[in-house]
């Protein structure tokens, strides 16, 4: 999205999955990514904008999208679906902690064999997990734009991420004995 990839919003997780999806099939030598264009969970880039905004005054990420009369999650993936079977892709392992997407694209009389999801962890919440951890120049780069804000901004993440797990039932261990950099924003 616009708002995650271009300018590094910490009120959404695009870039970062974007950058580490890019990073783990690198690492992995192959892989596809489909990008699919659905600014706000679906709601264009105005509307968005008009979510923060509520943000700003104390509502969460899911909130705000009803708030505005619009589902909390208006994506879906049935050109995402198409895609990978124009690739001859049946089988894959999936990076997303999102549940509904994971359901969308085995749905609908999908032949697509999703194996297994990759949970997608942000980095800074891994600092003593080595297998979330990669410290390569190449890693470093990729990650540089959107990890170079101070911990404590990181915690407006947090909470965005807390939320998307919370009310829209990604997959998301929120357990603060696994993940010790979890933080709570200052308020």
């Amino acid at each position: 999205c616009f708002t995650g990839e271009t300018v590094s919003s910490v009120r959404c997780d695009c870039g970062y999955q974007l950058a580490e999806a890019m990073r783990l099939i690198q690492r992995e030598g192959r892989g596809v990514i489909v990008y699919l264009r659905q600014e706000g969970r679906g709601i264009g880039l105005l509307e968005k904008l008009k979510a923060y905004n509520l943000q700003d005054m104390g509502h969460d990420t899911v909130d705000a999208n009803l708030l505005l009369n619009h589902p909390a999650d208006a994506r879906t993936y049935g050109s995402a679906r198409a895609i990978l079977a124009d690739l001859g892709v049946d089988k894959l392992r999936l990076l997303t902690n999102n549940t509904d997407k994971i359901r969308q694209l085995q749905g609908h009389g999908s032949s697509l064999d999703i194996v297994c999801h990759v949970p997608m962890y942000p980095r800074w919440w891994g600092n003593d997990t080595p297998a979330l951890l990669d410290d390569s120049p190449a890693a470093e780069l990729s990650y540089s734009r959107h990890l170079v804000l101070q911990k404590n901004v990181m915690a407006e993440a947090d909470l965005y991420l807390k939320t998307k797990a919370q009310r829209m039932g990604h997959m998301l261990s929120l357990d603060p004995t696994t993940l010790p950099l979890l933080r709570s924003p200052a308020h």
